[in-house]
């Protein structure tokens, strides 16, 4: 834990509830923001600030990302189970999750793995990993306590959320040929209730998945992501027909399958209402999902990218049913008319004008793409405007996470690497099994510049990155890193100085609404400087993170006022709110008090 300082997590008690509106009130103001109309201020001005920042220097403050992973006691290490079989289950990697699964305020891991397949039996049984946080940077393997090892089940990714709203998370394993739901029991064990709860998904092969309350009422629904019909049966021979260039095949060999959503009945159940809703009805070739508020109508909606495949926007018609906008909203492909190879996902507001924005990642000879949100129901590929352009064409984008890592109130983009076909470099020199991470960093309004090499070699260790999620783990108020990579062990990324500048860290929690306060939307101002969040689901690639919404402030050391619009319809706007803490703050209640 050196170079670290630790921030005590408890709030202070001056902290209060000033008032109270309704969500109707919040999302006026909020699409006024987004029209340039609030405060007082004209169009083309934005919530985040007047003018831009100056773009003189790439970076703010100095912050190092330290691989910890050995002296925290993370012993984990994903299997690829590779064989000369080229299985195409084999090169997906497998997922991460962050989970406080006990409740003691301190984020714990879970690493998804795989299994044994026709042709690859490990020298030991293999199994996921629950890791319990120790508040002292070390963490400690609880899976066989916990119940959580999923032994012969190939994992694929990690949903985490509150479905039956008992204050305590539950965990969503994705896989091939089945899913796993484990209900924590709120004594340090999980139950496996697949069955009961009807979310097998079976005969699918599951990628990524988000739990959201799609409908409001006040209980997390679940959507999956399902990829391709493979199966070791129909295991194509690619590549040239000579030793060591056989290779893993593209999607475009097989057909897409649907994605599912799975309705909450409030007992324990889920309903399957795919068709019904109209998600599960394109063929799809999911990889990774995020659910947010695209349109700022107060009703969460599914982004999914998919591999070689359009794109979709699900738009949420608040009847139970969604609205395919995938290619009237200029999501589904690149400015240039292509359907590229779409893994990781996130939204944010990048541009400061309180309307969320997309980037997917994809591989190498493509580029990572970021959409901007118009705020009229379609978005501008803005990948070469925004900066990041071809800055990384010969990498293979696969997860991403937008966090702001420095604490600046900008969301920057942090992307993981690492090529699909482990023999790659037969088939393109330039090109590297392999691959460091990349950073962006937003120099405001959308404008970011590569800040890779400023943050640590550990950072730019190459790696073949899968599974990427984001927590503040040592509860210290700077985001950190977690990564699960193919046929290695993970990588602990500690950051060492985005702390300089100060923050704030909100852990919310539903009455009315949904226990997680998932769908809920936050708008935080500080002298002046307004940034908008939201309670997203999903993210990244079959992985899940910190659900604590987080606020770099800069050099700003106070909070005019903080307003959380809650998917019951109910704002609270808080005042005197502490920084350099992490708040609770409950549904009608305000600020409360938080584990120690």
């Amino acid at each position: 834990m050196q170079g670290k300082q630790i921030q005590v997590l408890i709030p202070g008690k001056s902290a209060r509830r000033r008032a109270h509106g309704t969500r109707r009130d919040f999302l006026k103001l909020s699409a006024a923001a987004a029209a340039g109309t609030a405060w007082g201020i004209g169009p083309g001005a934005h919530l985040l600030g007047q003018t831009p920042r100056g773009n003189s220097s790439p970076i703010s403050i100095p912050v190092t990302f330290t691989n910890i992973r050995q002296q925290a006691g993370l012993t984990f290490r994903q299997d690829s189970t590779e064989s000369a079989e080229k299985y195409y289950l084999e090169t997906m990697g497998t997922g991460v999750g962050w989970i406080d699964y006990d409740q003691d305020g301190l984020m714990d891991l879970y690493f998804v793995q795989s299994a044994a397949t026709q042709v690859y039996k490990p020298p030991r049984p293999l199994h996921s990993a629950l890791y319990h946080n120790n508040g002292d940077g070390t963490f400690t393997q609880v899976t066989a306590k916990a119940g959580v090892g999923g032994e012969g089940h190939y994992g694929q990714g990690v949903a985490v959320g509150d479905y039956d709203n008992d204050g305590y998370p539950d965990l969503y394993v994705t896989g091939y040929d089945s899913a796993m739901l484990y209900h924590n029991n709120g004594d340090g064990t999980f139950t496996d209730v697949t069955a009961k709860a009807g979310v097998a998904d079976a005969g699918q092969w599951s990628t990524s998945a988000a739990w959201f309350d799609y409908d409001k009422d006040g209980w997390l629904d679940l959507v999956v992501c399902n990829y391709i019909d493979w199966s070791p049966k129909n295991n194509l021979w690619c590549g040239e027909h000579r030793p060591g260039y056989r290779a893993y095949c593209h999607p475009d060999n097989y057909h897409g399958q649907h994605i599912a959503l799975y309705h909450n009945n409030h007992d324990g159940t889920f309903t399957d209402v795919s068709l019904k809703s109209g998600v599960g009805k394109p063929e799809a070739k999911g990889m990774g999902v995020v659910t947010a508020d695209f349109n700022n109508d107060g009703w969460p909606d599914i982004a999914i990218a998919n591999d070689t495949w359009p794109n979709f926007l699900f738009i949420n018609q608040r009847d139970g049913t969604f609205k395919d906008v995938s290619f009237i909203s200029g999501i589904a492909a690149s400015e240039d008319g292509r359907y590229e190879a779409g893994m990781g996902i996130d939204a944010a507001d990048l541009f400061g004008n309180g309307w969320f924005d997309i980037y997917i990642t994809h591989l190498d000879f493509e580029l990572s793409r970021l959409y901007r949100n118009n705020g009229d129901g379609t978005f501008d590929d803005d990948t070469y405007p925004s900066g990041i352009g071809n800055t990384a064409i010969l990498l293979s984008g696969v997860a991403m996470k937008f966090m702001d890592y420095d604490n600046d109130g900008w969301d920057d983009i942090l992307q993981l690497n690492g090529a699909m076909v482990d023999n790659i470099r037969l088939y393109h020199t330039e090109v590297h099994y392999k691959e460091p991470m990349l950073m962006y960093r937003n120099l405001g309004h959308g404008k970011f510049a590569k800040v890779s090499k400023y943050l640590g070699p550990d950072f730019n260790h190459p790696v073949a990155g899968r599974g990427l999620a984001v927590a503040d783990f040592d509860n210290d108020g700077d985001l950190d890193i977690v990564t699960n990579d193919r046929g290695d062990f993970p990588e602990l990324l500690r950051n060492d100085g985005g702390n300089s500048n100060h923050w704030l860290t909100v852990r919310l929690i539903g009455t009315r609404s949904n226990r997680d306060g998932n769908g809920s939307s936050l708008r935080l101002t500080s002298e002046g400087f307004t940034q908008v969040r939201q309670s997203k689901g999903g993210m990244s690639y079959m992985s899940a993170q910190d659900p604590r919404i987080h606020f770099g402030l800069g050099q700003r050391r106070k909070i005019d006022s903080l307003a959380v619009a809650w998917p019951s319809g109910h704002v609270d706007t808080l005042a005197d709110v502490p920084i350099n803490q992490i708040i609770v703050v409950k549904e009608g209640a305000g600020i409360v008090p938080g584990p120690k």
